[in-house]
């Protein structure tokens, strides 16, 4: 013989729904592992613990360039303190170099910062090269790209520099 219970039809709902409740106890602990882990992160960012800090290689040569924007669409790469073309990008070629400058030149404008202050191109003496707008204080580790990319730029340095402007 069996038996079958059957409830009121207004306590239905609340025994079918006691059946498929997630129990209290995992549902607060994982609660409370979320809340550690996000106070363990800021904690983290804000005191510097388990950041790794690398060091750049020294400095074997530093350039400092201007980028215009011409009339066609090109950029005039100009050495910065003679103020002469060492190079010129023609338009809709050199994707990286024209994305790049974008996006500083964004942040400068974002800044209110001049676009009078030149990049500065360095030369580092593991092979790496580093741009840096000393205006904002943003760097691109131009090796991270890929050497395709950072040949880009490597062009620019072994440009011979022009004499000064006198």
């Amino acid at each position: 013989m069996s038996t079958h219970v059957t409830h009121p039809p207004h306590l239905a709902h609340a025994a079918h729904a006691a059946d498929n409740a997630v129990p209290r106890l995992p549902l607060l602990a994982a609660g409370a592992l979320v809340v550690l882990s996000l106070i363990g992160v800021t904690a983290a960012r804000y005191t510097g613990i388990g950041v790794a800090q690398v060091v750049d290689a020294p400095a074997v040569t530093v350039r400092e360039f201007l980028f215009e924007d011409r009339s066609d669409g090109g950029i005039d790469v100009l050495d910065a303190s003679s103020k002469q073309v060492v190079d010129t990008v023609a338009p809709g070629s050199n994707g990286f170099l024209r994305g790049t400058m974008r996006g500083l030149a964004r942040e400068r404008k974002r800044q209110g910062v001049s676009a009078s202050v030149p990049f500065q191109l360095i030369g580092r003496s593991d092979g790496g090269l580093t741009l840096i707008d000393p205006a904002t204080q943003r760097r691109v580790d131009l090796g991270s790209f890929g050497p395709s990319n950072a040949a880009v730029f490597s062009q620019l340095m072994s440009k011979p520099q022009p004499n000064a402007a006198r």
